[in-house]
């Protein structure tokens, strides 16, 4: 799995150090920037999935920073955050209204800031769930949201564990989740089953939607392909 990257753009040598070695420490491939302009210039090549912003600095202010990558596209759901000094509320709301997901004041204490990141970036894993609430595979549309499935068109009525099941292996096609994985993410770990709830479930399924879609591979678990 590819690093998550971050770009910090600060005119303070000390504080890029800091923030650097704290993110490098919790395995983000990190950049880091001296003023706007770099930072943009970095932010376009790297296109980073989280950017921390001073707001204070030389050629191009943190503000105009966010500004103008808002502008962008491919910017447009970029997490950015700015450093802003302690009781600066002035810079705190210009920060956020020209699209800023956050501050965070300082001084800075490592650990209150990698908590903050971490925050931050669960942002990204719920944007990411919900990319993924419609999923078009081969004739079939799976929809989280509404709890349903159709094929061709035509709805098909899936019990819940069956749907949670389905929704499970369609979000990754391809992956082969082991039986526990199934177990754990479907009906959880505090749940007790009989060995066989998974392939009752799956012969259910395949009777359903067909059986071309869900693979069995013998002695791990089950894929979705199409």
């Amino acid at each position: 799995m590819s690093k998550i990257k971050i770009l910090i753009v600060d005119d303070e040598p000390d504080i890029l150090e800091i923030l650097r070695y704290n993110l490098e420490k919790e395995d983000y491939e990190v950049y880091t920037a001296t003023d706007g302009e770099e930072g943009v210039g970095l932010a376009e090549r790297h296109l980073p999935q989280l950017i921390i912003l001073d707001i204070m600095m030389p050629k191009m202010d943190g503000v105009e920073v966010c500004r103008t990558l808002r502008a962008k596209e491919v910017f447009k759901h970029t997490i950015i955050t700015f450093l802003t000094a302690r009781n600066e509320d002035y810079s705190q709301i210009a920060a956020l209204d020209v699209g800023g997901d956050d501050y965070i004041t300082k001084p800075i204490r490592p650990r209150v800031f990698l908590s903050r990141i971490k925050a931050l970036l669960r942002r990204l894993e719920r944007a990411s769930e919900a990319a993924t609430e419609v999923i078009e595979a081969g004739n079939l549309v799976v929809n989280k949201e509404r709890v349903s499935v159709q094929k061709d068109g035509r709805e098909i009525e899936l019990a819940k564990k069956e749907f949670e099941l389905l929704h499970l292996l369609v979000s990754k096609p391809g992956k082969v989740f082991s039986r526990e994985e199934i177990f754990n993410k479907v009906w959880g770990t505090d749940v007790i089953v009989g060995n066989r709830t998974i392939d009752v479930h799956i012969r259910k399924l395949r009777e359903k939607i067909g059986d071309e879609y869900i693979k069995t591979i013998k002695g791990i678990g089950y894929k979705f392909e199409f």
